[in-house]
């Protein structure tokens, strides 16, 4: 697989250069697999790409319609396969590196700085919160 036709296939299926879906949080519907979206509108070199993709039975080709009159294709299973099998392994997160994402996603919820979310990331709270687990009513007991 040439390095055009990985990036087609990971740019239809919203994937970053790893392969990974960076949008966990968007609940995809039975047509996309595991991945919030599965389409890409080929024009120029990019339609060659895709119509070597077609061959290879990793994309399908799609009809097109008046107001997208490009190249339409999606990703087979056996093109996701593709994609994830030739895809590059993700760089290993350190610890320091993972509590400093911990934070950056924390921080854009909470305003706190770095001290307050190291204090706060040894509280039971935010290992529930953390863990998904339902966290109590500020209007319990009241």
């Amino acid at each position: 697989m040439t390095p055009e036709q990985l990036h087609i296939l990971q740019h239809a299926l919203g994937c970053d250069k790893y392969g990974l879906n960076d949008h966990p949080e968007i609940n995809p519907g039975p047509e996309h697999y595991p991945y919030y979206r599965n389409h890409f509108c080929g024009g120029g070199k990019d339609e060659e790409t895709c119509k070597e993709l077609v061959a290879l039975g990793f994309m399908q080709q799609h009809a097109t319609t008046e107001w997208l009159p490009y190249f339409n294709c999606s990703v087979t299973k056996a093109g996701i396969a593709a994609m994830k099998e030739a895809s590059p392994k993700p760089p290993k997160v350190t610890r320091s590196q993972q509590r400093m994402r911990d934070y950056r996603d924390f921080a854009d919820a909470y305003d706190c700085t770095f001290r307050d979310f190291l204090k706060i990331s040894k509280t039971d709270w935010y290992e529930n919160m953390k863990a998904g687990k339902p966290l109590p009513s500020i209007f319990e007991g009241m």
